[in-house]
């Protein structure tokens, strides 16, 4: 005889998260401390998300308010050497990324005892920008119409970018920086020029004894268009140029005293490379300057210029210079040009002189230069040179 059939067990009711193996009695505990737990973890993050956030404006305030303290004093400084600055009321911003001061209608005019009547600058803004995650970077920008008037000499500008960074110490005055700019346009009296790019770094060292470098300087422009063409064309491809001033810099507000003793110190103009790509011509130029007895430069170096008999072609066309002195010409480059290595074009390598004002080219005078006149004359003397 089979034994009767049992039914099955009826399944149990769900158990809450985390009380599998707790009695029927303690489930609801357990369910309600889960809760509670995951209440308390979520209110804790909400809570550190408030506090970096309060911890992230009060930096933000306190970064503001250091550049707006480190701008005063430098216009201060400015102001007591004899410089005018102007602009409307400074506007903060830049949150939540960075600290800005932004200082519109800027000008910025003086510098007659270094300049003959003296630089005036003008711009829409000047932006004054720290990054949150750069504290040590300073980038000065400005932007919109610009005017630049050196002397008599007025020069309006524009450029889709121009900034400036520097590192950014308290009381320490930057000793060196980056210079960026795209598409720069400037009004010239010829009319419109244009440059497509530029960068130009310096760096400076006020300590610096003769032979040692107290300014060094290294950039590169590329594609100015120029706003009339000349035999070689329209647009300059590149200019490079990295250079370097030696000896001690003095100190003092006359810009005669000041040459006289960086010459009587030995300080030199180290011109390691000046290049122009032009039309269908490379030069470089390296040389060494200084000032003779009457503050005038003066100095040796070498060109060496690739694409003679082009230039001398596009000069012909040009009508700069005859057919027949463009044969002999002709002769002297085929005699000294050289190339630099198997299979380049050949390369016309000669020396230069710069002395009395007269530039000379493998010792022949080719042109004369205009005398440079320093403002003031030397303490102690008769008028300057």
């Amino acid at each position: 005889m089979s034994e009767p059939e049992t039914a099955p067990p009826a399944p149990s009711p769900a158990a809450a998260p985390g009380t599998a193996g707790v009695s029927p009695g303690e489930g609801p505990r357990v369910a309600r401390r889960f809760r509670l737990t995951r209440a308390r973890v979520a209110g804790i993050a909400l809570l550190s998300i408030l506090l970096l956030a309060l911890a992230h404006t009060l930096l933000w305030n306190l970064m503001g308010a250091r550049l707006q303290a480190g701008y005063d004093a430098w216009a201060a400084a400015r102001r007591a050497q004899g410089w005018r600055i102007e602009h409307a009321a400074p506007v903060r911003g830049g949150w939540p990324l960075s600290a800005t001061l932004r200082l519109p209608e800027f000008r910025l005019s003086g510098g007659g005892a270094t300049v003959p009547g003296g630089i005036d600058w003008s711009a829409r803004a000047v932006v004054l920008r720290v990054a949150m995650h750069r504290w040590g970077e300073l980038r000065v920008s400005a932007g919109g119409p610009q005017r630049l008037r050196l002397g008599a000499a007025e020069i309006p500008f524009a450029a889709d970018r121009l900034t400036a960074r520097m590192p950014l110490q308290a009381n320490v005055v930057p000793r060196g920086g980056e210079f960026e700019a795209l598409r720069l346009r400037i009004g010239t009296p010829a009319g419109g020029m244009e440059v497509g790019s530029a960068a130009l770094g310096f760096d400076s060292r006020m300590s610096a004894i003769e032979g040692e470098a107290a300014v060094t300087l290294e950039g590169v422009v590329e594609n100015v268009s120029l706003p009339v063409a000349t035999p070689l064309g329209s647009a300059i491809r590149a200019v490079r140029i990295d250079a370097e001033v030696t000896g001690p810099l003095p100190g003092g507000r006359n810009p005669t005293n000041r040459a006289a003793t960086w010459r009587d110190a030995g300080g030199t103009v180290e011109l390691r490379r000046l290049e122009l790509e032009y039309g269908p011509a490379t030069a470089q130029v390296a040389a060494t300057l200084a000032l003779d007895e009457a503050l005038q430069p003066m100095g040796a170096g070498t060109l060496k210029l690739a694409g003679a008999e082009a230039v001398l072609d596009a000069l012909v066309q040009g009508g700069v210079v005859t057919a027949r002195n463009a044969t002999l010409a002709r002769r002297v480059v085929g005699l000294l040009a050289r190339p630099l290595a198997e299979g380049e074009p050949p390369v016309l390598e000669v020396p230069l002189t710069l002395e009395a004002r007269a530039l000379s080219v493998a010792r022949i005078p080719v042109a004369r230069l205009p005398p440079l006149v320093w403002p003031g004359p030397v303490e102690g003397s008769g008028p300057g040179p």
